[in-house]
């Protein structure tokens, strides 16, 4: 049994929904409101001592329960227990490119514009809605300026996904990242590509599934 604990607009939870949902995986969603800061509940903070999302809990059949963290480590975790369809190129090459694709959105764009983050900003340091848009917009327009230059170079295969003619664990990273700038009405004209990898993700049933609108605690 599969149970994850997500918020709806969480883009680290919606990673982790597509790899599910990419992989044919049934699971339970646990909501968890980050607006209403049940993540900072101590009965949260034992299963994420971080108090974040997404936690992935998995029960196996002789009632021993697992749990994971960190988004990316479940999506290698599921891919791993679940290697079809496989998440990561075989060549190593090919598998190193597109982690450094997921890594980035994760590790670089994503961070700087997280939740609590921008509430540190307006909350703790008073700064202004204006300005916190100015802040959220910057940072996107740096990541994902690099971000099309590595879809674009040469090295890339092309087609119609981030890496190749199927989806990987880039473009679980990438479409939650859209998703989050669109919210906050980031120009997104300069990234032809990035916006083509979407719309081809868009037509796949996983991400249809995945998404924040057809969450049980979307509203």
């Amino acid at each position: 049994m599969y149970r994850l604990y997500s918020y709806f607009r969480s883009s680290a939870a919606y990673r982790v929904r597509i790899a599910l949902e990419l992989k044919g995986i049934p699971y339970e969603i646990v909501p968890v409101n980050l607006l209403q800061g049940e993540q900072k509940r101590e009965t949260h903070k034992a299963r994420h001592p971080a108090g974040l999302v997404p936690v992935l809990e998995v029960t196996t059949a002789d009632g021993h329960t697992q749990r994971f963290t960190q988004s990316l480590a479940i999506i290698e975790y599921l891919d791993e227990i679940h290697p079809t369809p496989p998440l990561l190129p075989a060549d190593p090459f090919a598998r190193a490119q597109v982690r450094a694709l997921a890594q980035l959105v994760a590790c670089e764009i994503h961070p700087v514009n997280n939740l609590r983050v921008l509430n540190y900003l307006t909350g703790t340091l008073g700064v202004d809605e204006a300005n916190k848009l100015a802040w959220y917009r910057h940072w996107i327009a740096e990541g994902l300026a690099a971000l099309e230059a590595m879809v674009t170079a040469a090295e890339n295969p092309g087609g119609p996904f981030a890496w190749g003619d199927s989806p990987t664990l880039a473009d679980c990273c990438i479409v939650p990242q859209l998703f989050n700038a669109r919210r906050f009405e980031c120009d997104l004209t300069p990234y032809p590509r990035l916006t083509a990898i979407e719309a081809a993700c868009q037509k796949l049933p996983a991400f249809q599934k995945a998404a924040p609108a057809t969450q049980p605690d979307a509203r």
